[in-house]
């Protein structure tokens, strides 16, 4: 027969430098999982970026490529999601690209803002429309 284990340090009171200790440690934990989180969001929003530009810069090195855009979204979705699993499809691979079109450049780009801020706010206000009027004020200027 097993004899059950119990937790006797957690039935005895924890003196008060101990709680200050693990109140301390758990503040420390709490505010490097939020920098992680923030790191990591910030990162997601450049690799889209540099998605979009990528996709912008090789629909638009010429002629013949201009031909094979309209395959582009569908065959790039497929090959990144075979690599990479879901998050490449083509609707978010266009995002990708409105996104690079919006915001030109990279610098405009808020830190603060993760990748679905960006995604929601291309649902509530056309990126394409966002795009357009970033080309057209740079060729106006």
């Amino acid at each position: 027969m097993k004899k059950k284990v119990g937790k006797k340090a957690s039935a005895l009171a924890a003196p008060p430098a101990f709680d200050r200790l693990v109140g301390k440690l758990r503040t420390l934990i709490q505010e490097a999982r939020q920098q992680a989180l923030g790191a990591v969001d910030a990162v997601q929003v450049r690799t889209c970026w540099e998605v979009g530009r990528h996709i912008v810069e090789f629909e638009q090195a010429g002629a013949d490529r201009a031909a094979y855009r309209a395959r582009l979204l569908p065959q790039l979705a497929d090959r990144l999601t075979t690599e990479y699993g879901k998050g490449f499809d083509s609707s978010k691979l266009r995002y990708m690209r409105l996104f690079y079109q919006a915001f030109p450049k990279c610098d405009a780009l808020r830190h603060e803002l993760s990748w679905t801020h960006y995604l929601d706010g291309a649902q509530a206000v056309p990126v394409e429309a966002t795009a357009r009027r970033s080309h057209a004020r740079r060729q106006s200027g």
